[in-house]
């Protein structure tokens, strides 16, 4: 057998080794006491009473914070949802009645029933006017052509609610001789031989009327007797021709008071009663010049449209220009050149016809 020997315990046999530990040693080899902190002076130092004392109070703050206080919680109240309650329907209040209100009556058609006179036919043809049922003529033409022109002006102004001054038209001159009477009865025959359309023709020249001696009627209660007096119906102060859908008011009595008349409240009555419930009457008011009285401007408050005749070889600028300024009531104003001797465009109106050659 192999000899054994017993290996002694350090606790045993080996002596424990004197002098400094490890610890001490590694802090004296390595240097480390200069990384120590300084000393705290002693003077520094609170005595252990009062240490013992700042702990308590540190240590009796963290339990504050720390130790729940059994407080009694108050529960919640609860909730209690109301009860709703279905209401019950409420019928709606009924309509008030609505009064109808009342048809405005329509106003009665004023119908002409003034005795028929007959027109000389040759008394027109001597002044050069449109003899009806004739042959078509230069003037004819001419006079188609502004006829034209104004109806259709006064079917746009009755669009726009112009009323019963849609369907009047003035016609006038800057100065006496110019051809403005001549025009107004031409119109005025142009016209009536439309088929679905009567004139008319007013003589307003109070001071110097001519329209009933051009077409050669007889005289009579007339525009101004209307309009001086209430009791005067002016429908009935209307004269009644032979020739178809033409009629002729005389000027009236004479008065030096026309132009305060005109200007009154009841020419507006007068005259929309000349149209009342005849929408295709055309109504032409033949006027004194227009710087020479006061009646042409005071009539153009009440028309829709004036027609100022000028004479190609006597009118001057300066003068239409006058007139127009006084008539500038009317919303639409046009200029027609009388006596005009050459066209440059050479046209002659009724030569189609055979007239003229």
């Amino acid at each position: 057998m192999t000899e054994q020997t017993k290996i002694p315990l350090p606790d045993e046999d080996v002596a424990k080794p004197q002098g400094p530990s490890l610890i001490e040693r590694v802090v004296r080899n390595y240097d480390l006491v200069r990384l120590a902190p300084a000393p705290i002076p002693a003077d520094l130092v609170p005595p252990a009473s009062a240490r013992r004392r700042y702990r308590r109070a540190d240590e009796a703050a963290e339990e504050a914070e720390v130790t729940p206080v059994n407080e009694p919680v108050e529960a919640a109240p609860e909730v209690v949802e109301p009860e709703v309650v279905a209401k019950a329907p409420v019928p709606a209040p009924a309509p008030a009645p609505v009064k109808a209100k009342p048809p405005v009556p329509a106003l009665k058609p004023v119908e002409f029933k003034g005795e028929r006179l007959p027109v000389n036919r040759q008394d027109l043809r001597d002044q050069g006017l449109i003899v009806p049922e004739s042959s078509v003529t230069a003037v004819l033409e001419e006079f188609r052509i502004v006829k034209r022109q104004l109806l259709y002006n006064a079917g746009h102004l009755a669009q726009q609610g112009m009323g019963p001054a849609a369907q009047r038209v003035l016609i006038c001159s800057p100065h006496p001789g110019e051809g403005k009477s001549f025009t107004a009865v031409n119109l005025a025959l142009a016209i009536a031989a439309e088929k679905e359309s009567e004139v008319l023709l007013v003589d307003a020249d109070f001071a110097k009327p001519s329209v009933l001696s051009m077409l050669g009627l007889p005289g009579g209660p007339g525009l101004m007797d209307a309009l001086s007096n209430p009791d005067v119906d002016a429908a009935e102060c209307v004269i009644g021709t032979d020739i178809p859908g033409l009629w002729v008011m005389p000027a009236g009595s004479a008065t030096a008071s026309d132009s305060e008349y005109l200007s009154s409240s009841r020419t507006r009555d007068v005259l929309d009663r000349l149209v009342q419930g005849a929408p295709n009457r055309f109504v032409i008011f033949d006027s004194p010049p227009a710087l020479a009285a006061s009646p042409a401007a005071e009539l153009a408050k009440y028309v829709g449209q004036s027609v100022v005749v000028a004479r190609a070889d006597r009118t001057g600028a300066g003068s239409l220009e006058d007139a127009v300024s006084l008539l500038s009531a009317c919303p639409n104003i046009q200029l027609l050149l009388n006596a005009v001797h050459f066209s440059p465009s050479g046209r002659r109106f009724g030569s189609y016809y055979g007239y003229g050659g």
